[in-house]
C-alpha cells in the first residue's frame, strides 16, 4: 500500500501538501475553540467554532466544483492555498474582545476549502498510474487525514498551552504556504489530457445541474452522497468535545486535544483496514458505509456516559474508525463512477451536502448544549445518528441487492 508514496513522486507531494495543511487546521481548531470557551463560557459559541470549520464551504461549493472542472486544478490549488494563508493572518489579531475576527478569518479559510477538497479528490485519479494505486492512495489519504487530526490535535493542544495561541495560529499560516509550494512542484497533469480544462464561464447552478443530471442516471452516486450526509447528521457531537473536556473532565485545551487525537487515530485506522475489503464491490462498499454509520452513532452514545477521559477517548476512537472508513469509501466510489470532466462537481456536491449537514448538526448540538448538560446533548446527537444510519440501510437495501446481482453476473 505504501509503495504508491515511494514510487510516485507527485502523489507523494500531493499527499504531504494535503496533510500538512490538515495538521495546521487542527492546531487552529484547538486554540480557537479554547479561546472562545475561555472568553465566552458559551456552549453555543464553541459550537459555532466548529460551524466555522465546516458550513461555509457549502455556500461556495457550486462555484468550487465548476472551477475545479473548468480550470487547471494545480493552479487552483496553489492560488487558493496562498489565499488561505492570507486569510489566516487575521487569526493573529484576535483577542478576548475580538472573537468575531477569529471566526470571520476561519469562515473565509473554510469557504476557500470548497476549492481545495474537490480539486485534490478529482485530481488524484489522474495523478495515480492505475486503479490499484487509486485504491491504495485513497486509503492512505483517508488514513492520513485521521493521523493529521491525531497529531494536529494532540500536539496542537500541547503547543497552544506551551507557546500560546498566537504562535499556534502562526503555524497554521506556514502550513498553507508550504502546501502551495509542494503542489507547485507536481508535474503530472491533474486533468485528463483528452479533456483539458476549458476556460468557459463559470455558471455555478447550471454547472452543478449538469452533474446532478449525470448522478440521476446512477443511483449508486446518490447513495454514496447520502452516506456522507447520514454520517454528518450526528457529527455535531464533535463540536461539544471542548465542552466535554472542560466541564466533565476539567482538562482544558490538553484534554480537548486528546479527545480530538482519539478521533484522528480512529479515522486513520478505519480507511487502512476497511478499504482492503471492498475493491470493486459496490454493494459491499455501501454495506460497510452503513455499518460504519452505526459504529459512529453507538460509540457517541458511549461517549455521553463515559466515566473518565480515557474511556471517552476509546469510544471516540472507535466511532471515528467507522467515520473514517465511511468517508474514504464513499469518496473512492464517487471517483470510480464519475467521469473526469464532471468529477470535481460531483465531489463538490458530495462535500457540500456533508458540510451542510455537519454545520446544521453543530448548530443543533450547540443549542442543545445551552439547555442541557453536555453529556445529554451528545447523547441526543448520537441517538439521532442511529436513526439516520437505520434509514440509510433500509433505503439502500434494493440497490445493494441489485449491485450484488450485477457483480455475480460479470
Amino acid at each position: 500500500m505504501f509503495s504508491v508514496l515511494r514510487t510516485n513522486r507527485d502523489v507523494r507531494r500531493l499527499f504531504i501538501a494535503d496533510n500538512i495543511s490538515i495538521m495546521g487546521d487542527y492546531f487552529t481548531y484547538v486554540a480557537l475553540a479554547g479561546l472562545v470557551k475561555d472568553s465566552t463560557n458559551s456552549n453555543l459559541m464553541v459550537a459555532l467554532v466548529y460551524v466555522a470549520f465546516t458550513l461555509p464551504s457549502f455556500f461556495i461549493s457550486p462555484i468550487g466544483g465548476a472551477v475545479v472542472d473548468k480550470f487547471d486544478r494545480k493552479q487552483v490549488l496553489v492560488i487558493v492555498s496562498l489565499m488561505q494563508a492570507l486569510c489566516a493572518v487575521g487569526l493573529l489579531f484576535i483577542t478576548a474582545s475580538t472573537i468575531w475576527l477569529g471566526l470571520l478569518a476561519q469562515v473565509c479559510i473554510t469557504a476557500l476549502s470548497a476549492f481545495i477538497n474537490p480539486a485534490v479528490s478529482a485530481a488524484l485519479p489522474n495523478v495515480v498510474r492505475n486503479a490499484e494505486e487509486l485504491r491504495h492512495a485513497n486509503a492512505l489519504f483517508g488514513a492520513s487525514w485521521g493521523a493529521m487530526v491525531f497529531l494536529g490535535a494532540a500536539f496542537g493542544g500541547y503547543f497552544s498551552q506551551t507557546f500560546g495561541r498566537t504562535a499556534t495560529f502562526a503555524v497554521d499560516i506556514a502550513t498553507f504556504v508550504i502546501a502551495a509550494g509542494l503542489i507547485a512542484l507536481i508535474k503530472t497533469p491533474m486533468q485528463e489530457q483528452t479533456a483539458a480544462p476549458a476556460r468557459t464561464p463559470v455558471r455555478p447552478w447550471h454547472d452543478m445541474l449538469e452533474a446532478f443530471h449525470f448522478a440521476q442516471s446512477d443511483h449508486a452516486i446518490f447513495a454514496l452522497t447520502a452516506s456522507k450526509a447520514t454520517f454528518a447528521v450526528g457529527a455535531g457531537a464533535v463540536s461539544q468535545l471542548a465542552i466535554l473536556a472542560a466541564d466533565a473532565f476539567q482538562s482544558g485545551d490538553g484534554g480537548h486535544g486528546l479527545l480530538l487525537a482519539a478521533r484522528g487515530l480512529g479515522a486513520a485506522l478505519g480507511p487502512l483496514l476497511v478499504t482492503r475489503l471492498v475493491r470493486n464491490n459496490f454493494s459491499r462498499l455501501l454495506t460497510i458505509c452503513g455499518i460504519s454509520g452505526f459504529a459512529f452513532s453507538l460509540c457517541y452514545l458511549g461517549v455521553s456516559v463515559a466515566p473518565t477521559l480515557g474511556v471517552a477517548c476509546l469510544c471516540i476512537m472507535v466511532a471515528h474508525f467507522g467515520g473514517g472508513a465511511q468517508w474514504t469509501l464513499s469518496t473512492l466510489g464517487l471517483q470510480m463512477r464519475s467521469p473526469d470532466h464532471l468529477r470535481g462537481r460531483v465531489l463538490a456536491a458530495d462535500m457540500a451536502l456533508a458540510t451542510l449537514m455537519m454545520g446544521l448538526s453543530s448548530i443543533a448540538s450547540g443549542v442543545l448544549g445551552e439547555f442541557f448538560p453536555v453529556r445529554i446533548a451528545i447523547a441526543i446527537m448520537g441517538g439521532t445518528a442511529v436513526v439516520a444510519a437505520s434509514v440509510f440501510m433500509l433505503t439502500t437495501h434494493s440497490l445493494r441487492q441489485s449491485l450484488r446481482s450485477e457483480l455475480t453476473q460479470t
